[in-house]
């Protein structure tokens, strides 16, 4: 099941850097996978080598760097492995203390010059062990890949016979194409948070009848949107009995489960067929660090900093919606399970980081408003309009993305006209320490007055909803300015653009 053309993500090509002790056979090993054949004579350093985009399935084309051991090439060796998008480390079949080397010194190096790379460990000259000196490579190498999480494979070759030797870059290429890191944790051997989150997300949109389970129409339709290609009835038949035979809740009366949908691509993985779950992600819209990628958040561009960026109305309906489904006792207020469960599809919950945390009006229990929310929501479109529209995405906003945000008129217009159509104001509030500015902010979130506060350090917002004459609502924004940040604050002439009003606050 779960099959069929591959996508690479965007990459259009993969840079192999190889490197290892002298003599581990890598100019061999790269001379015999562009030529197809053993090399008799092999310069001591190869040029930069590129194999074609049709030599494996991907598509994507392979540019392999060879490198030198020697002292006096260092810079060069350093600067290329800080460039590669995969590193291949190679030792010697014949000459055990190669391997040796592999942890005692390569491994520890590139961590040592930060290289965040995958890697891939590759025996060459196999062609040479000693047969009596045969060696379990899952024996040896288990520790040091539970050691060192970078390495993705490891893999034995020999030039002169070919063997593996295709194998060797195809693994490489896979490493970049289709990580292991974001989606799978090797030690505990689980589909990671952020993993589970976005298939998760996946499973509901393709839940159209949304029963919690998904039967054969859709799941035969989730399979043409990844893969372009139908799922025949007992194809259907055979996942679900692989699903239920490992794990029982994963498949019911009514189809596939979420359980049974996210064993599936773990079963993929755990099976080296990361391509797969890849394939799902990006079709749906995720890059490799799991969130959506910036070709589905069409945001407007301002074309002057006294712009902002709005929520529109169709936006805050659905907000609203969504607020009331939550609420499912009707107090009014969401609990901060019940925030965390709305944000379960996303990679995480944004209304608990800093600056939104504690920007708006909750109740005396801790829990957020009506108010509050939708306040949320307009600071973090202010401050991040990709980030807003991201959000709305993974919690569900089913319109056109391009119709959640608009840009509003320049400040500059609505001053000539006396008049402005902008639902969200930012206030800047100044002034010297200990003069009240926190005190303000915390008052405007009708929290109760606190004799003394921590002077505040980083950002501090306060945003809440006010009641206009005529029945009509704005939402201002408070902006904290740290006395000791005013002057960097002032310089910056965008910051003072983006902002509506200022307020000075003196002790009296």
């Amino acid at each position: 099941m779960l099959g069929g053309n591959l996508t690479s993500g965007g990459k259009t090509g993969v840079r192999v850097v190889v490197a290892g002790d002298r003599f581990t056979g890598k100019s061999s090993l790269i001379a015999a996978a562009a030529t197809e054949s053993f090399p008799e004579n092999v310069p001591p350093m190869l040029r930069p080598t590129r194999l074609p985009a049709d030599l494996f399935p991907d598509r994507v084309p392979i540019t392999i760097i060879d490198t030198s051991a020697a002292l006096e090439n260092r810079g060069k060796l350093v600067e290329e492995l800080k460039k590669a998008d995969v590193v291949m480390l190679t030792y010697a079949c014949d000459q055990p203390s190669t391997l040796n080397r592999i942890s005692t010194f390569w491994l520890e190096e590139l961590r040592r010059l930060e290289v965040k790379a995958p890697v891939i460990v590759v025996g060459c000259k196999l062609d040479l062990r000693d047969e009596n000196q045969a060696i379990s490579l899952e024996h040896v190498m288990g520790p040091i890949m539970q050691r060192y999480r970078e390495i993705e494979t490891c893999i034995e070759c020999s030039a002169v016979t070919l063997m593996q030797v295709p194998d060797a870059f195809y693994y490489a290429q896979k490493a970049v194409l289709h990580p292991t890191a974001p989606l799978f944790d090797q030690e505990s051997q689980v589909l990671k948070s952020h993993c589970v989150r976005a298939l998760k997300r996946i499973f509901l949109l393709c839940d159209r009848d949304m029963d919690g389970a998904l039967n054969d129409l859709e799941l035969n339709d989730f399979q043409v949107k990844c893969f372009n290609a139908p799922l025949q009835p007992a194809e259907i038949v055979g996942v679900k009995r692989v699903v239920q035979e490992k794990k029982k809740e994963g498949v019911n009366d009514l189809g596939l489960t979420l359980e049974g949908f996210l064993f599936l691509h773990a079963l993929f993985i755990e099976r080296g067929r990361l391509e797969t779950t890849w394939a799902v992600l990006r079709k749906f819209g995720y890059d490799d660090d799991l969130k959506l990628r910036n070709d589905v958040l069409p945001v407007p561009p301002k074309h002057a900093s006294d712009q902002s960026v709005e929520l529109t109305t169709d936006a805050l309906e659905f907000l609203r919606g969504i607020f009331r489904l939550l609420d499912i006792d009707n107090h009014g207020a969401l609990h901060p399970a019940e925030l965390d469960e709305l944000f379960s599809t996303a990679p995480e919950n944004p209304l608990h980081q800093a600056p939104y945390k504690d920007a708006a009006e909750r109740t005396t229990q801790g829990n957020l408003t009506l108010k509050g929310f939708l306040s949320e929501w307009a600071l973090m479109t202010l401050l991040d309009p990709r980030g807003s529209l991201a959000n709305l995405i993974y919690i569900g906003y089913g319109g056109n993305p391009a119709s959640a945000l608009h840009v509003t008129r320049r400040r500059l217009i609505d001053r000539k006209k006396q008049c402005t159509e902008r639902n969200v104001f930012q206030c800047l509030v100044f002034g010297p320490k200990k003069a009240g500015k926190s005190a303000l902010l915390n008052s405007f979130l009708e929290r109760p007055f606190s004799e003394y506060q921590n002077p505040t350090t980083g950002e501090h917002y306060a945003a809440n909803v006010v009641d206009q004459l005529g029945g009509s609502c704005k939402t201002l924004i408070l902006r904290e300015i740290p006395e000791d940040g005013v002057k960097k604050f002032i310089s910056d002439k965008e910051s003072l653009a983006a902002s509506d009003v200022a307020v000075f606050v003196y002790d009296g």
